[in-house]
């Protein structure tokens, strides 16, 4: 469930550019209209906004964004401004470009592949080869190392059927399959990747079931029984992410907010992307995982226009207007 809030009345996408444009002018900008405006369109009418300011100003709103924000609250609104499919080509450009990629960076890939529609993972790629020249596979084969490249290949190139379709003795069969595979301790398994890469959502949650149903445990922790390598992590991260996505989002927002210092490019992610598909699903998992609330701890952790934006795409608030 999204926790995007919209008002009961859209204005036009022309009252929402005049508006916008009001805020930019004058002795500093007005970031919370901003956040009233933007903070409150869904992805058609952020874009409808968008191609209207550039309509009427021969202007791009990105680039105005850029040169009168900054800080934290600049790279939040920008990453939720740009349509979702060239945000998230965006995000995995950034995690293929850090030299020494951790599951912090490859995860990100994971959620585009597993925590997204088929067409919006097909629509991710096209825009990657769009601004990059280049496709998100032959980046991944470029810069991360086997075994870990066999598993996003089959990841990012998959199209998966959407349809709620099970077959019990499938999924009965493939998680014997799995389960040889981790025995073995062999997790590059040829089945192992086959069944995570092409099989739909719900075939891989009944396969999962049937395996702790066969085996008394989960795939999950007979994965980590297999070691801590990156491997390991990354089929855990891709197994929160086709069983339980906003789970593995909770997850972010606590490991990005704990410890010293706020990893806020992971923040960003994780609210940015999710807000318009299950942020309150995430917000009820978070509490459950943490009893905590996601809002107090994001409000504690952050401040001023950022924290106010995090929290309007939260839900906290009024719808704007």
């Amino acid at each position: 469930m999204a926790s995007l809030k919209l008002p009961e009345i859209v204005p036009s996408p022309t009252q929402d550019t005049e508006r916008l444009r009001k805020a930019f002018q004058g002795l500093g900008t007005n970031e919370k209209e901003l956040i009233l405006v933007l903070g409150h369109r869904n992805a058609q009418q952020r874009k409808e906004i968008k191609e209207t300011y550039q309509k009427l100003y021969n202007e791009s709103l990105i680039d105005h964004l850029q040169s009168e924000l900054s800080g934290d609250f600049r790279n939040a609104i920008i990453l939720w401004t740009y349509d979702p499919s060239e945000r998230d080509a965006k995000l995995a450009k950034e995690a293929l470009k850090v030299k020494r990629k951790g599951i912090k960076q490859l995860q990100v890939l994971v959620e585009i592949a597993c925590a997204s529609s088929p067409n919006h993972l097909m629509a991710v790629r096209q825009a990657y080869c769009s601004l990059f020249d280049c496709s998100l596979e032959e980046d991944i084969i470029a810069s991360v190392s086997q075994p870990l490249t066999k598993l996003l290949i089959g990841l990012v190139s998959s199209y998966r059927h959407d349809k709620v379709t099970v077959n019990l003795e499938v999924a009965k069969s493939e998680a014997e399959k799995l389960h040889e595979a981790v025995n073995n301790k062999k997790l590059d398994d040829d089945h192992v990747v086959w069944i995570l890469c092409t099989r739909n959502v719900f075939q891989l949650r009944e396969t999962f079931a049937c395996y702790k149903q066969l085996y008394g445990h989960t795939f999950e922790e007979d994965i980590q029984n297999c070691g801590k390598g990156d491997l390991a992590s990354l089929l855990n991260v891709v197994v929160w992410c086709i069983e339980c996505p906003e789970r593995h989002f909770a997850k972010v927002v606590r490991d990005s907010i704990v410890g010293i210092g706020t990893d806020e490019d992971s923040l960003n992610r994780a609210i940015v992307t999710r807000a318009e598909i299950d942020l309150s699903k995430a917000r009820f998992e978070y509490a459950n995982m943490y009893k905590s609330s996601i809002d107090d701890d994001v409000i504690g952790d952050t401040s001023g226009d950022y924290r106010e934006f995090l929290l309007t795409l939260l839900g906290k608030g009024p719808k704007g207007d």
